[in-house]
């Protein structure tokens, strides 16, 4: 019923009828009528055989938009210089997905489907394949033609503070609601134990655990990610619900149940606090907002970041390398 409501609500127009730029839902109508059912069948074929495949294409999507805006910059393989390099990319995948998508667009229409536009709809094909919501794309973007790691410098950060999230958020026109709905795509994927280190062995400003993790959470994080243990071992961010699209991220963080650092800091701000609490009010179901109304619009929002449409930026023939 949700899915139904978010289709007739994001194809009347409410949300996407005045597009940014040139980005348009429908955009290959013409040129390359069977896109999105061709990105859409190897985002399921991939996801079939993994797991992983979801919260990959999800987080792909993110730190593409983030740095340079929506613009496939992060595919790019061009050397040491190039952005996928950067820190705050560390442990990105999907890559495989976005290319065998473009090749076999490129086989029916060549030239014509930005690798961009492919990874926007593979996140929201990988969402709804997780039990997220479905909505319509707006497409139009055109590739990037710089790639360059001290580019991502600014990507948020799981240590960073709520108000510089909120700050790095801003910068990119997503409000404090938008941080939180964003944050709450961690409700599927892995982290590694390398970004839980300081929060579980060297929090500041006096070391130790993070005090609002808690009690009951604690030994289960540390028994995941000892100290000095393999920092490459993984575990859900969503305690309880890590492979299921659910709001159940949102409870973990009020109860005090974030595993990661920057999910549980949403709680810390007015702002935050109440965009989390604001779902889970006494008559919330029946008069408050839904998630996954909300979360379908911010990655709309998100998706149009800084995009190139038009004559700006470039269609490329493989998605790993400039033309």
């Amino acid at each position: 019923m949700v899915q139904l409501v978010l289709i007739l609500i994001l194809s009347s127009g409410y949300l996407v009828g005045f597009s940014q730029g040139q980005l348009r839902v429908g955009f290959y109508g013409n040129a390359c009528p069977d896109a999105e059912n061709i990105v859409r069948d190897v985002v399921g074929e991939a996801a079939a055989s993994s797991k992983d495949v979801a919260p990959h294409l999800l987080r792909l999507h993110f730190h593409d938009c983030f740095v340079e805006g929506c613009e496939g910059s992060i595919l790019i393989q061009n050397g040491t210089t190039a952005e996928k390099g950067a820190f705050g990319h560390q442990g990105l995948q999907g890559f495989d997905v976005i290319e065998n998508a473009k090749a076999q667009l490129e086989a029916v229409c060549p030239g014509v489907v930005s690798c961009a536009d492919i990874v926007a709809l593979a996140a929201r094909d990988a969402i709804v394949l997780a039990n997220g919501p479905f909505y319509q794309v707006e497409t139009g973007r055109r590739d990037g033609l710089v790639s360059d790691k001290s580019l991502a410098d600014n990507m948020p950060d799981v240590g960073d503070s709520i108000q510089v999230l909120k700050t790095k958020f801003q910068q990119k026109g997503l409000t404090a609601k938008d941080l939180v709905v964003l944050s709450a795509a961690h409700t599927i994927g892995t982290t590694a134990c390398f970004f839980m280190t300081n929060r579980l062995y060297n929090f500041p400003p006096n070391g130790g655990s993070d005090p609002s993790i808690d009690p009951q959470l604690l030994p289960e994080l540390t028994s995941t990610c000892p100290k000095n243990g393999d920092v490459n071992a993984r575990l859900p961010m969503d305690r309880g619900s890590g492979q299921t699209f659910d709001d159940q991220i949102l409870r973990n963080i009020r109860s005090g149940f974030a595993v990661l650092r920057s999910d549980a800091s949403l709680y810390e701000d007015e702002a935050t606090r109440s965009a989390v609490d604001s779902y889970f009010g006494f008559l919330a179901p029946f008069l408050g907002p839904s998630f996954e109304q909300d979360f379908a619009a911010a990655m709309i929002k998100m998706g149009r970041i800084e995009v190139k449409t038009g004559s700006q930026g470039t269609i490329r023939r493989v998605c790993s390398a400039f033309n």
